[in-house]
């Protein structure tokens, strides 16, 4: 974890010295106060970081050309503000004002472009228009595909993405395929027990847990708890996550003893580290009542 209050308070150190010396609209002055949105939001205070960003694009708008990358970069984070706030419209128009400037300033096959079309893609799903979010992922990946070497993490990361949205479409083959198009690729990519790569077995266990295929999902959520447990300190919301999906595949399956074992861990881990009114721990205790009626 990074200390984020002391980084902010010599972000903020760094801009008083900036105004001391520079003129207020001079781009190293946007730049501070970029920082300072970055420090904000790693605090969770996204309100904060977005008065931050807006301080930054208002000098862009006045010292750099309006197509400048810079600009599109303040924009983006704009984007990002906006969207840990929910508010997804808002996080979409400022998400495809930076594609906009991208398009004009960049190669068609720059990173940030890809980027862009990937955060444009978030900015729909997060909507529930799942269509138009596959289609921006798919962009992404073509520019990912062209611009990276072809075991790239955000290669995966699209393919994922991809998956994600086939999946809310309800073609779970289809998402199958692409989650294990991103698993081969972190396999080649990165450590074995990245994080990452326990995302990508968890989905393709619910991918097969759709599919009906209960057994097939076990094994993908056995493997994801494998290495979160290996990454993760104990308490991780994402090993309780691991363990309901395991009690959710034993329960399907038909083993409700094994179940509620499984959900009993999850909500011991989830009620250490979230409030009493998460609904993610009301669900995880749902499961675990439902599986004790069947015992």
């Amino acid at each position: 974890m990074g200390d984020y209050p002391k980084a902010l308070s010599s972000y903020e150190q760094a801009l008083k010295i900036l105004l001391q010396s520079l003129p207020p609209n001079h781009p190293h002055v946007a730049g501070s106060y970029n920082n300072i949105g970055n420090a904000y939001s790693d605090m969770g205070d996204y309100p904060k970081a977005l008065s931050s960003y807006e301080q930054a694009l208002k000098i862009q708008l006045q010292s750099l050309p309006p197509n400048h990358p810079d600009v599109a970069s303040s924009y983006n984070n704009i984007g990002a503000a906006y969207s840990d706030m929910g508010d997804y419209p808002k996080a979409l128009s400022s998400y495809e004002q930076a594609l906009k400037i991208r398009e004009q300033s960049l190669p068609p096959n720059h990173p940030d472009v890809a980027g862009s079309y990937n955060n444009i893609g978030n900015a729909y799903s997060d909507m529930g228009d799942y269509p138009k979010a596959l289609s921006s992922y798919e962009q992404a990946l073509k520019i990912r595909e062209q611009s990276l070497p072809p075991n790239h993490p955000d290669v995966a990361g699209s393919y994922n993405n991809i998956g994600a949205a086939y999946s809310h479409m309800g073609d779970y083959p289809k998402a199958l395929s692409s989650y294990e198009q991103a698993l081969k690729i972190q396999l080649q990519s990165l450590p074995p027990n990245h994080p990452a790569v326990a995302g990508s077995y968890n989905n393709i266990g619910n991918a097969y847990s759709h599919m009906g295929d209960y057994p097939k999902a076990l094994s993908s959520y056995e493997q994801a708890v494998k290495i979160r447990e290996q990454s993760l300190p104990p308490n991780h919301p994402d090993v309780a996550s691991s363990y309901n999906n395991i009690g959710n595949a034993y329960s399907d399956i038909g083993d409700q003893r094994t179940a509620v074992l499984f959900y009993t861990n999850a909500v011991q881990i989830v009620q250490e580290v979230l409030p009493s009114t998460h609904p993610h721990l009301q669900l995880i205790k749902r499961n675990l009542e439902r599986a004790k009626q069947k015992l």
